[in-house]
């Protein structure tokens, strides 16, 4: 007889193994990196100390450890020849679905061609080796395919550039202004990793199995390019283009709230307090300042205050994604580009899960209730 346990739908709150990666404390309104503030980290540290930090356990205590950090990985940038053939008829082929569609083949094709093995069969030395390498190519492939769907030609990777500088950089051609490639660098630094999230989640089922790396992040982007999870920074910029002027703020709430529609960009699975990412995101955007974060502050104002009336004792607040296409917006990035710019983050954050997994060879095998007709019924016969 099978043993099983019962727990709420979706796992909500169930606790299904120890990280020492971070955690997120939903009703304080915090969530850390290892033993470090995630949001302290954006404000004070490069994109390539917190990925060393994830990766490695420890941040560089000098700039000698910070400069051999970002030399290791710079190369790794560079996509192997049979990858970079194949890039512009896998944007064809793409075209309708975008860039994170189209990642997915591409990093199971950089896997195979760079003889991922699976994490099962080899050391640990080899599968940090082929994380660090999954991760440098991903913001390599995405703007490729992007630019590759917009009929242009991809820009090579620069060596001498950061990771979210050479990002913007491949993605526009233009080497980014200062201000806006730290705002891309801290919106990339705070969304690195969230707590067991539903593609985190994916990429440890998938290397419980003992797979290879590539095939871990390709489940977890997957998971990703839903709109539940990662697909919300656009739409959430879609609601302020929908409701278009102060005047119709009002209304436009009123009508949705009571109607019972989500509203993109506000609210959160885990948080019962203000999202420290968005806090730190809408700081960032009023720097920039200008008449769309002007708009955006007045309508987190009115929601607010909105739902405080119509849903008395619900606290709703702007999540990650509100501000973060705010931001992303101000830098330039084209709305098409917002999830895959969070993927080019995240994918720091899946590895190192995959990793700290693969030193646990034990299969996540959970169990479902059957719902259906009541077995064995006889197989009526054909004709």
């Amino acid at each position: 007889m099978n043993s099983t346990v019962e727990v709420p739908r979706g796992l909500a709150g169930v606790v299904v193994t120890e990280t020492q990666l971070g955690d997120v404390r939903g009703r304080e309104g915090f969530y850390h990196y290892r033993q470090y503030s995630a949001v302290e980290l954006a404000a004070s540290r490069s994109f390539e100390d917190v990925w060393r930090l994830m990766f490695r356990g420890a941040l560089p205590e000098d700039v000698t450890e910070r400069a051999a950090f970002a030399a290791e990985v710079a190369p790794l940038r560079h996509l192997p020849a049979e990858v970079r053939e194949a890039l512009p008829a896998l944007a064809d082929a793409t075209a309708l679905s975008g860039p994170l569609a189209g990642l997915r083949t591409a990093l199971s094709l950089l896997g195979a061609s760079a003889g991922f093995r699976p994490v099962y069969d080899v050391d640990p030395e080899r599968r940090a080796a082929d994380a660090l390498a999954a991760c440098a190519a991903v913001p390599t492939l995405l703007t490729a395919l992007h630019r590759l769907g917009q009929g242009l030609e991809p820009v090579d990777p620069r060596d001498d550039l950061p990771y979210a500088a050479n990002y913007l950089y491949m993605l526009s051609g233009q080497v980014p202004e200062p201000a806006k490639a730290r705002a891309v660098e801290q919106y990339l630094i705070s969304t690195i990793d969230h707590g067991f999230n539903a593609s985190t989640f994916t990429a440890r089922v998938i290397a419980s199995t003992g797979a290879d790396v590539a095939a871990c992040l390709t489940g977890a982007i997957g998971a990703l390019s839903g709109p539940l999870h990662g697909g919300a920074p656009s739409r959430a910029l879609d609601t302020l283009d929908a409701i278009g002027t102060a005047d119709r703020i009002d209304p436009w709430i009123r009508e949705r709230v009571l109607a019972g529609d989500r509203i993109m960009g506000f609210g959160h699975p885990v948080y019962r307090t203000e999202d420290p990412r968005s806090r730190m995101l809408r700081g960032i955007a009023r720097e920039f300042g200008g008449p769309l974060v002007d708009f955006a502050v007045e309508v987190e104002r009115q929601v607010e205050e909105i739902l405080a009336e119509l849903k008395p004792g619900r606290e709703l607040h702007t999540n990650v994604e509100f501000y973060a296409g705010v931001v992303m917006e101000l830098c330039g990035l084209p709305r098409e580009m917002f999830t895959p710019t969070f993927c080019a983050a995240r994918v720091v954050g899946w590895s190192a899960n995959v990793l700290e997994q693969a030193a646990d060879s034990k299969i996540i095998r959970p169990a479902a209730r059957y719902s259906g007709p009541t077995p064995p019924e006889p197989v009526p016969a054909f004709g």
